[in-house]
């Protein structure tokens, strides 16, 4: 069980929460194109360049579950056993440099999403709670959004449920 398997099912939370990050931008029709399924790219360093796969449905997945297919799709990018049909489908994409030792980033939007989310190294730090400075394990997240479809007040919405369930990672064990 890893840290992004919780995040996946916190930021499809989020995207619950501020549905313009679950869309993508029809530039023909000049549409919004609003999802109601919940696939989840996570980009992948395969020593040989980045992939992302895709693991689809995380809305109605279990965080274990999750967990495995993360391990699943990671080792098919890394060995170059995936299929073109993995890397496809996704809605919103997550990268993560904190394993590299990366503690920020910009990362750029994977079209035709419209958002990514950028992890960084979870360290700890220290921060005020109850007015005593103790140490706590920080993440640091970084929000890319496509300003032509989501704006300020969604991005409050997404990250405020993002951070309201990793604050209680059992919830998101409980959801299936």
């Amino acid at each position: 069980m890893t840290l992004l398997a919780f995040v996946i099912k916190a930021v499809t939370a989020g995207l619950k929460a501020a549905p313009a990050f679950n869309a993508s931008l029809d530039p023909f029709k000049q549409e919004i194109i609003f999802k109601n399924y919940y696939n989840i790219g996570i980009a992948v360093d395969t020593g040989k360049g980045l992939m992302v796969p895709v693991i689809m449905n995380t809305d109605r997945k279990s965080t274990i579950t999750i967990a495995k297919d993360i391990e699943e799709a990671a080792e098919k990018a890394r060995t170059g056993k995936i299929a073109v049909e993995e890397l496809q489908g996704g809605t919103f994409t997550i990268t993560n440099v904190g394993p590299l030792g990366g503690t920020a980033l910009i990362p750029t939007i994977n079209y035709p999403e419209v958002a990514i989310l950028g992890m960084g190294k979870v360290q700890d730090k220290p921060v005020v709670r109850d007015g005593q400075i103790v140490i706590r394990k920080i993440l640091p997240l970084t929000l890319a959004l496509d300003h032509r479809i989501a704006d300020g007040a969604d991005a409050a919405r997404f990250v405020s449920e993002m951070v309201r369930q990793l604050s209680d990672p059992n919830l998101l064990l409980l959801e299936t």
